[in-house]
């Protein structure tokens, strides 16, 4: 399978049919009301209540939240700049008060209109997993779009392919492969449906509100020294670090988080690493160990356990752990065909999953 790093262009797209999510299964992005009239609709009251707010109007402020400008939403949901302030200016008439303030020629959501768009989130998150759950039934048909690193594409994302043309042919899937950082934006920003992300314990990643991970597996950390080193053959304690302290060490070229990971560890061990080497692909991570060139710390997943010149140490479990999850939006779950994929890579049934934390 190709992959192309860093582009927005699918790179392989396991083009089982051609079909699209139907109408029903997505939530409107925007007002039921058209650019050129903002007039409410008969207004949903309880009895001794205000009138319920729109949901369009909702998810204007949720991207108002998220974009910053008006401009940035109008762009984001095909309306325009003028319609989208008389939507939020009837969104606040709507709950009786005062969402945005103006700082200079832009506004600001008050502090009311950030805990409205807090409850926004799961709002709309329940609806539209209520109305996938509605569309069930018939064979899970549509597209996903799904990111991926790259240690997890071959065995994890590659077999979930496969399986997926034999157990739901109607469904199309698209890959791509990001690194995880780029994939939390690209699935906040809607552009792809289901990220694979992974985060080592001492460097936590943080999950915007809006969306939700799940637990796809869980990796031991090795340190990877040459073969010829003395103590190839044990464990190593996070004290015995040290004794790499005028080693020079290997770190990615392209993410932060394994930069962190390797920073953290010698600060633990009570010294500053020296960072010789910064490579993207992990065959010359280890190509570099075996050479005598430097040592590097790997998930599981990283070494190369049939090479003869380099032995991978188990890691003080002090070092933590990496942890694979997958994204998506709140509320998309219950899509069959996301909830389809994400049972395969999983390996649940239901695509219940673990929820991190």
């Amino acid at each position: 399978m190709r992959t192309t790093r860093h582009r927005e262009r699918p790179v392989q797209a396991s083009r089982i049919t051609a079909a699209k999510p139907s109408r029903s299964q997505v939530v409107p992005a925007g007002p039921s009301a058209s650019n050129s009239s903002v007039a409410p609709a008969r207004p949903h009251r309880l009895p001794g209540s205000r009138p319920l707010p729109d949901l369009g109007r909702l998810r204007l402020l949720v991207e108002l939240h998220r974009l910053g400008t008006m401009a940035a939403v109008a762009a984001s949901t095909g309306y325009g700049t003028s319609a989208v302030s008389k939507h939020l200016g009837v969104l606040e008439a709507e709950v009786g008060v005062p969402l945005l303030r103006p700082v200079g020629r832009r506004v600001r959501l008050t502090p009311a209109g950030e805990r409205l768009v807090e409850h926004a989130v799961g709002i709309l998150a329940a609806v539209q997993e209520a109305q996938a759950e509605l569309s069930g039934g018939a064979e899970p048909a549509g597209r996903v779009r799904l990111a991926s690193f790259f240690t997890a594409v071959e065995p994890v994302v590659l077999p979930m392919l496969v399986r997926l043309r034999e157990a739901y042919p109607r469904i199309e899937v698209e890959t791509y492969e990001h690194e995880p950082e780029h994939t939390v934006d690209l699935v906040r920003a809607g552009s792809i449906d289901l990220g694979l992300i992974y985060h080592y314990s001492l460097v936590p990643r943080a999950v915007p509100r809006e969306l939700d991970a799940r637990v796809v597996e869980e990796q031991p950390l090795f340190l990877a020294v040459p073969a010829d080193h003395p103590n190839a053959g044990r464990p190593v304690a996070l004290a015995e670090l040290r004794d790499f302290a005028t080693t020079g060490w290997i770190a990615n070229s392209r993410g932060t988080d394994d930069d962190e990971l390797v920073q953290r560890v010698c600060a633990i061990a009570g010294f500053t690493p020296r960072i010789a080497h910064r490579m993207d692909s992990l065959h010359l991570v280890n190509s570099l160990v075996g050479a005598g060139l430097g040592v590097a710390v790997l998930a599981e997943s990283g070494i190369e356990a049939g090479r003869t010149d380099v032995a991978f140490r188990p890691l003080d479990p002090l070092a933590g752990t990496r942890r694979t999850s997958l994204l998506a939006r709140a509320g998309q779950w219950s899509w069959p065909p996301i909830a389809a994929v994400a049972a395969l890579v999983t390996g649940s049934a239901d695509s219940g999953g673990q929820r991190t934390p």
